[in-house]
C-alpha cells in the first residue's frame, strides 16, 4: 500500500467515525458515502472496533451511542460544568494527600486546579493529566503500562501492579457513563477492571461526571458493554440537576453538587471505601 493509499484509508475511517457519531448508519450507507465495497467497509469497521473507536452490533450495524471518542474530541464539551466539577473536587483534597487521578477530560481539569498545590503527590495514568502537570508545583508519579487509545490512558499488568502497591488518600475517576447501581460504563473489560482497582485501593474515591454522563453509557445513551462496579461509599461530583443526582443519593452515593459559582464548601465530607 502506497503512502497515498494509507492516507486515503485513514481519512475514510475517520469519516466513518464522524458519521457513526452523528447517528445510526448501516454498512450499506457507509459504503455509499465512501464509494467503496461492503467488504472494505467491514474491514474498516473491524479495524476501528479493534482500536476501541467503535462498538459493533449484530447484523453489521453500529450503535453510534457506543462510539468511543478521543479526549481531544471531548475536551471542548461541557467546559463550564467540568470546571465547576474540578473546583468542587479540588476542595476535597487535603494538604499532604497522595491523590490518584484517572484519565479523562474532567479529571484533567481537576489536575489544572491542583497544579499549584506543592504539598501534594499526584499519581496518574492519564496523558491529559500529565500535560497539565508537566511544569506544575506538585510531585507527580506516573503509572507505567500500555498506552490505550483513543482515551490516552495507561493500563495493563504494570499499571495494576503499581496500583496494588499504593494506598492513595483520595482517588478521582473519569467516566464515559455512570449508573447508580451498575457503576462506571466502559468500552472494554480491561479498562473496567482498572477503574475497579483504582477505586478499591484508595481510602476515598470520587467519580467526576458531567450531567451528560449520568443514567448509563456514554453521552447518556445505552453505552458500552462493560461495567466497573464501585465500592460502597464511592462519591459523585457532578453538575447535574437535583433529580438526576437523587438517583445516586437514593442508592447510597455521597454526592457533591458542583455549581458554576465556585468550589464546594470547606470541610466537605469524604467517603471512605475501606
Amino acid at each position: 500500500m502506497t503512502s497515498g493509499e494509507r492516507s486515503a484509508t485513514r481519512h475514510r475511517r475517520e469519516r466513518m467515525v464522524e458519521l457513526l457519531g452523528a447517528g445510526d448508519i448501516s454498512v450499506h450507507d457507509l459504503a455509499a458515502e465512501s464509494d467503496v465495497s461492503l467488504s472494505t467497509v467491514r474491514r474498516d469497521l473491524a479495524t476501528l472496533a479493534a482500536l476501541g473507536r467503535i462498538t459493533r452490533t449484530y447484523g453489521g450495524a453500529v450503535d453510534h451511542r457506543a462510539v468511543e471518542r478521543s479526549w481531544r474530541d471531548k475536551e471542548g464539551e461541557q467546559r463550564g460544568e467540568k470546571d465547576a466539577i474540578a473546583r468542587t473536587a479540588a476542595a476535597l483534597v487535603r494538604p499532604g494527600d497522595v491523590v490518584l487521578l484517572d484519565a479523562g477530560t474532567t479529571v484533567a481539569r481537576l489536575a489544572h486546579e491542583l497544579r499549584d498545590r506543592g504539598d501534594l503527590t499526584i499519581v496518574t495514568n492519564g496523558l491529559s493529566t500529565l500535560v497539565e502537570l508537566a511544569d506544575a508545583e506538585v510531585e507527580v508519579v506516573v503509572l507505567g503500562g500500555r498506552l490505550r487509545r483513543p482515551n490516552e490512558s495507561l493500563l495493563g499488568t504494570r499499571t495494576d501492579q503499581a496500583l496494588r502497591r499504593l494506598t492513595p488518600d483520595i482517588a478521582f475517576l473519569g467516566v464515559d457513563g455512570l449508573d447508580p447501581r451498575r457503576g462506571i460504563n466502559c468500552p472494554d473489560p480491561e479498562q473496567a477492571a482498572l477503574k475497579e482497582t483504582m477505586a478499591g485501593c484508595a481510602r476515598a474515591a470520587w467519580v467526576l461526571a458531567d450531567h451528560s454522563k449520568l443514567g448509563g453509557g456514554g453521552s447518556g445513551g445505552a453505552g458500552f458493554p462493560y461495567w466497573a462496579a464501585m465500592p460502597g461509599g464511592t462519591g459523585l461530583v457532578s453538575g447535574a440537576g437535583e433529580r438526576e443526582l437523587a438517583a445516586f443519593t437514593d442508592e447510597g452515593w455521597p454526592v457533591c453538587a458542583a455549581a458554576d459559582g465556585g468550589p464546594a464548601p470547606a470541610g466537605s465530607a469524604r467517603p471512605h471505601t475501606s
